[in-house]
């Protein structure tokens, strides 16, 4: 059997070949190797299974022909009740929930798998709230799942009470506990968030009747100013020497080096960094088209000699073959886009740390910021930078005449000097 190449320990071998799962390890073992798995990967994903295998033994006493996601979730609810007396690490939980997802689509593609999710009391009122956003909202697909992201959280903290029946009983010094709850955690950006989706979310009862009076105003106001922060850029210098340390010897080193070189040359965000293609490159141009994000607008890019050596660099010497699209995948099998702009900031942050630099925040934004800082000190329009950065309102890129120093000396007052003759 294949698995006698991965799971060396008698004991567990013998568990993985006993139980409901028992006939389908071989299988999956062959499917990962041909995604291109690691031998250290196939072997933590077996351990998990097994743990999933131990499970579903104490509820079938006999092999399953189906797994449906209710016996997923179940796994998941009463695995770790044992352990309630000691910490389960993030680390371990990530693991679990990686091998369970990569099991569930290998029984999918072979028909073995039944998705029957336990519908909330609350889910249809959900439906009808976030169908009401797109249809006279008009909010992007972005904005909505931060909505249903903030009302589920309303929902889960209401309980028995997330029913039509309890939502018309809802008090306004209910609200207020809620979400100052919440937000006591939160940045400046969530709580905005929080509000906003509140606010419309009792604007949708109102309207359907399904609350007598109008609970947006419930939602407390924690006053904010705009324009009120200053950008929080990181110094030129130090943007460079971040970039310098990267170990270009490497294929990991080749892929971040050339991440932050897009980052620090042209100020993007790392959405579009994750979402350049292959074909977004015009090398005969010498040109890199760089699509919206944010509703903001598309820009085409001088592809400058550095970036341009940086990009050609990664794809010809360390990316990995792959039928991906994107310029950007991971180093290990199974190869994949890094589709989120969370795995490009962890990147920067990463590498950040490692510099030593002890900034207030590590994430991509920071060389944005640090672009931005750029174009204004060398005097660039305003309307300059709010093209370069794709900002669609110009009021968007007004924080930025905050670091324009050379604007405000000439505004400034000069320093009062004593009259020593009174």
């Amino acid at each position: 059997m294949i698995i006698e190449q991965y799971i060396t320990c008698p004991e567990t071998r013998s568990k993985l070949c006993k139980g409901p799962l028992a006939h389908l390890i071989n299988g999956f073992c062959f499917w990962l190797k041909d995604l291109g798995f690691s031998h250290g990967l196939i072997y933590l994903h077996l351990l998990n299974i097994s743990r999933f295998n131990d499970y579903l033994a104490e509820v079938y006493p006999q092999s399953l022909t189906v797994v449906s996601s209710l016996d997923v979730d179940d796994f998941f609810k009463n695995y770790f009740l044992p352990c309630h007396k000691r910490a389960i690490s993030t680390h371990h939980l990530k693991s679990i929930h990686y091998a369970l997802n990569r099991f569930v689509a290998y029984l999918k593609e072979l028909d073995c798998f039944i998705d029957e999710k336990r519908v909330p009391l609350y889910q249809s009122l959900l439906d009808a709230y976030l169908s009401w956003l797109k249809s006279y909202q008009h909010l992007a697909a972005g904005s909505i799942e931060l909505r249903r992201q903030s009302i589920t959280h309303l929902f889960s903290w209401l309980g028995p009470q997330a029913t039509l029946e309890g939502l018309s009983k809802l008090t306004s010094p209910q609200i207020e506990m809620f979400f100052l709850t919440c937000a006591k955690d939160m940045g400046r950006s969530a709580r905005r968030s929080l509000q906003a989706a509140l606010r419309t979310f009792f604007r949708f009862c109102l309207q359907k009747g399904l609350i007598k009076q109008n609970l947006d105003k419930a939602v407390p106001t924690l006053r904010t100013y705009k324009l009120a922060t200053v950008p929080r850029e990181i110094d030129n210098t130090l943007a460079k020497e971040i970039i310098q340390s990267i170990d270009k010897s490497t294929s990991v080193g080749k892929r971040d080096h050339a991440i932050l070189m897009l980052l620090y040359t042209f100020g993007v965000r790392a959405g579009q960094v994750a979402a350049l293609r292959l074909t977004d490159i015009h090398w005969a141009k010498a040109q890199i088209y760089v699509k919206a994000s944010k509703n903001g607008k598309s820009t085409l890019l001088p592809l400058t000699e550095e970036v341009g050596n940086s990009l050609f660099d990664y794809i010809k010497q360390a990316r990995p073959a792959s039928e991906c699209p994107e310029v950007f995948i991971t180093s290990r099998g199974p190869y994949r886009s890094l589709c989120h702009s969370s795995a490009i900031s962890e990147l920067v942050r990463r590498h950040v740390i490692q510099t030593g630099i002890d900034l207030p925040t590590k994430g991509a934004h920071l060389f944005r910021h640090c672009f931005a800082g750029r174009m204004v000190q060398q005097g660039n329009s305003l309307k300059a930078v709010a093209d370069m950065l794709g900002h669609s309102c110009l009021s968007t890129t007004f924080i930025y005449t905050k670091i324009d120093f050379n604007a405000l000396k000439q505004v400034a007052l000069s320093w009062p000097v004593e009259d020593s003759t009174c």
